[in-house]
């Protein structure tokens, strides 16, 4: 695995919106796109240092801690 920079976790994100918590990650950690996804969207399953995935529910609010990854 590789060893990213910048922060990496957001837990205090939860119960965000994504919207919000997607500006709040990329203002904190240039290095990363956030991506907003439903909860049970299909993703790919390999570790990027670049991407942070944002999983909200259907009222568009941040379920789990965000992460590089």
């Amino acid at each position: 695995m590789s060893v990213c920079q910048g922060k990496s976790s957001w837990p205090e994100l939860v119960g965000a919106t994504g919207e919000s918590a997607a500006a709040t990650i990329e203002r904190q950690n240039r290095r990363v796109d956030a991506i907003v996804l439903l909860d049970g969207t299909s993703t790919t399953e390999d570790f990027r240092c670049d991407r942070v995935w944002v999983w909200v529910n259907s009222r568009g609010r941040v379920i789990r801690t965000p992460n590089i990854g």
